[in-house]
Formats: structure tokens, sequence, C-alpha cells
């Protein structure tokens, strides 16, 4: 297959503004942006009516290798990312064994190199456990590190729940700390009220009064005033409460942040209404809440309170989502779908086109310093993602590419479809066929 591809009459959706233009990518980089002829050594693609954007770099995954396999892998889950338009990720600690070493994280580095097919990058874990260890490294060189997800493991692991601990990292860590932020005492006492009412058998729907609006902003905002007290480089995971949102800054550029958050592709799109029709499915910690929080995310989101969009995509077998509430795991696969939504939400008039890549695409780049990524910019990696943004199909169990096997969007019809991604210049996805002869890089960072 040719190294060189030009990309003919595109409307190219990048920093702010939507320009039809030729691109050429030749080697894994974009070699030229403008109005180019026809090169016989390149393959062509034409562009007409689609619009390309960068690459979606999602910030929050839990693919589950090592360990965790009978949900999901880094090739599987690889793989229906990039058939979503995400061309990088960035993975959770929480596989078996956590990622609490750095020779456990360079292990994880070791099986992606040889199993992903897209970019890919791995928060270091931190808890109490290892908390001295983590303090002493040069963590300046990592992309964050994170207690998300360690909580299942054990009890307390929550950094949200443990100021003490927190005091000491944010006094000490040189790099992103990226936090799940919820009180478990609260959360705790509410599951407490609910056990004496209905036993073991709690109803779903209770499941954002449990995980409470007041369990979230407690959290979030004592970690807020102890990042702020040591000028600590703080990253709320996942938020999801409208009270949270005025918590953040929006009157400064993402790069003077100290402090910044995210909002998961979900609690933009399900509300507390859908527990009656998804139940467990739709299980997720920090819980889905209600309309008025879904509405005030997306207003935090545009007027840029919110920084960027995860999807926090962690699979389970349906067996294990299918359990009763406290014993149906928390969390469900949306890699694929991250872009479509948000296109949704484009279509309905929500958002714009530039706004989405923004958040989805240069954000995270900035956010975590990523190395000439989240851009489309001539001497950039040729990670991209061209649209068809009228395109209607219903997303059904035969075209979701999860190991997992189901998604909590099935029956869903989306207007738009993701036609080809480009991974370092590597054509790897083309209308539903992939190329699989190459596998993704290693995320690289440099100060912005």
């Amino acid at each position: 297959m040719t190294e060189r591809t030009l990309i003919k009459n595109i409307s190219i959706v990048n920093e702010g503004q939507i320009i039809i233009s030729d691109l050429l990518v030749d080697r894994g980089i974009i070699q030229d942006i403008g109005d180019l002829n026809d090169n016989n050594n390149a393959q062509v693609i034409d562009g007409t009516g689609k619009y390309l954007f960068p690459g979606i770099i999602d910030g929050q995954v839990h693919f589950r290798e090592p360990g965790l396999t009978h949900k999901g892998d880094l090739y599987t889950e690889s793989k229906a990312a990039v058939a979503g338009g995400v061309t990088s990720f960035i993975d959770m600690p929480n596989t078996f064994p956590n990622v609490l070493t750095i020779d456990i994280l360079n292990e994880k580095y070791r099986i992606a190199s040889a199993q992903s097919l897209a970019n890919f990058g791995f928060f270091l874990g931190v808890n109490g456990d290892n908390l001295e260890e983590v303090i002493k490294l040069d963590t300046s060189k990592l992309l964050g590190v994170s207690d998300d997800g360690l909580y299942f493991t054990k009890k307390g692991n929550l950094l949200a729940d443990n100021p003490e601990t927190m005091e000491k990292l944010f006094a000490n860590c040189k790099s992103v700390i990226a936090i799940h932020s919820e009180k478990e005492q609260i959360i705790e006492e509410h599951e407490n009220i609910y056990r004496e009412k209905y036993g073991e058998n709690v109803p779903v729907a209770f499941h954002p009064l449990i995980r409470s609006e007041k369990a979230c902003y407690e959290a979030t905002r004592r970690a807020i005033a102890l990042a702020n007290k040591y000028g600590a480089r703080l990253h709320i995971l996942h938020l999801t409460t409208e009270a949270e949102t005025h918590l953040f800054r929006n009157d400064i550029p993402l790069q003077q942040k100290n402090i910044t958050t995210e909002v998961s592709v979900h609690h933009l799109w399900f509300s507390d209404i859908d527990y009656q029709r998804l139940g467990t499915l739709i299980k997720w910690n920090p819980a889905i809440k209600t309309e008025k929080d879904k509405k005030g995310l997306l207003k935090a989101l545009l007027d840029d309170r919110i920084d960027i969009v995860t999807t926090d995509h962690a699979p389970h077998s349906i067996e294990e989502k299918q359990k009763p509430y406290f014993q149906s795991m928390s969390g469900a696969p949306m890699v694929q779908h991250a872009l479509n939504i948000m296109l949704e939400f484009y279509k309905q008039g929500l958002i714009s086109l530039e706004k989405i890549a923004e958040k989805m695409c240069h954000n995270p780049a900035t956010l975590y310093s990523i190395e000439k990524r989240g851009f489309i910019r001539e001497g950039y990696f040729a990670d991209l993602a061209i649209v068809d943004l009228n395109s209607s199909w219903t997303v059904n169990k035969k075209n979701t590419l999860y190991k997992c096997g189901w998604s909590p969007l099935e029956g869903t019809i989306f207007q738009t479809k993701v036609t080809h991604t480009f991974v370092n210049g590597n054509l790897v996805y083309e209308n539903g066929s992939f190329n699989e002869m190459k596998r993704g890089q290693a995320l690289t960072t440099e100060k912005f």
C-alpha cells in the first residue's frame, strides 16, 4: 500500500474554522494542505461533501488488558475505537494487576505496541499503597497519574476520600493528577438507607440518589481547594452534575489552567429517565443524573468550564451487567460511538463542528501535552477521521465491535458515519473494512 495519500476537496474542521482544501499525507505525516495536484504516487480519496477531523483523542478508557480480557482487550477495543474515528486513547490503571509500578506500566506499553490499532498512552495508578513510590518518581515524564477504578480493588482507594494522601500527592507530583471525584462516606450512607427499604434488590433508578450530587460536589470542591493550595495540576474525571460545573474557570485559556475537567459522552446523552428503559445497562460511576444535569454539562462544555470530552469506555459482559443492582458492574462500552453522539448534537443544533474538534481533538492534546497530534497541521502525525454528515445507520449487535458484544445504544439511529480513519498516515479503517498491517504508536509528550 502506498505511503502517500491525497485527500481532495474535503471540508477540514480545525482550530475554529472549516475550509475546503486538499491534504497530502506522506510517510505518516501531514505533508501539505492547500490546492494540490494529483500525484501519481499517491492514493487519491475524493472528499467532496465530507468533513475531515483530527483523529479523536479519548482521554479516558478502560480497555481491560491485562487481566480482564473476557470483557475487552487492547486489540478489540482499539479496533472499535478506530471505527469511530478515535486514533489515540489513554487507558486507566484498573487492570489486573493494577498499574501501580513503572514495570507494570511498561508492560502495558509493550502489549499495546503489539496489539493496538490506535495510538496509546497509559496512566500510572496511585493510591495509599504506592504513594511514597510515586512521589519519588520523575512524574513529569508521564501522561498522568490516576486513582480511577482502583476503588473496585479495595475500599478507601479513592484519593477524594483521603485528604492527607491527596495533600501529599498534590504537594509532590509534577504530572496531571486525574481523579475520580466522589465521597464514599456519603455514598455508603445512602446505600444503607436504600438497603433498609429494599434489601439487596434496590431498583437501579435510585443509583443517582445513592451516588448523589452531594457525594460528587463535596469531593470535587475539596479536591479543587487542595489543588489550589499546592498549585497541583488536577484533572477531575467524568463530571456528572450541573452544580460541579460552577467550580471550574473559563476566564483563562486551557494552557494556563491548573485545574481542568471533562464530561463523558454518556452523561451528555442519557439522563435518569433512561433507567426505566435500560436499567443496569447504563449503571456508571459516577451515576447518570437528571435532565437538568445533562443540560448543565453541555452548557459548561460550550462555555469552556468543561475542557474535554471522553468516553470512560468500560466494557463488561452482558451477564455482569444484568445482575441485581449491587452486584451489577458499573460502566459500559462507548468508544466506537462517541463521535457519532457529538455529531448528533451538531445535527440538533446544540454544538458546532469546530467545538467538537476542539473538545475531542485539540484540547485533549493540549491538556495532556501530547506531541504533534490533535490538530490538522503540516508536520503533525496524520491522525485523521473522514465523516459523512448525511449517512444514517442503526446501532446493532452486528455492527458493534466491542468484545463484550453489546452496546447501550443498540437501536439508536445516527445520522452521521465515520467513513475513513487514518492512524499515523495508515488508512486503518475504510467503510467497514480494516487494514491491520500496522500498529499504533505510544503517545509522546511535549511541554506547550
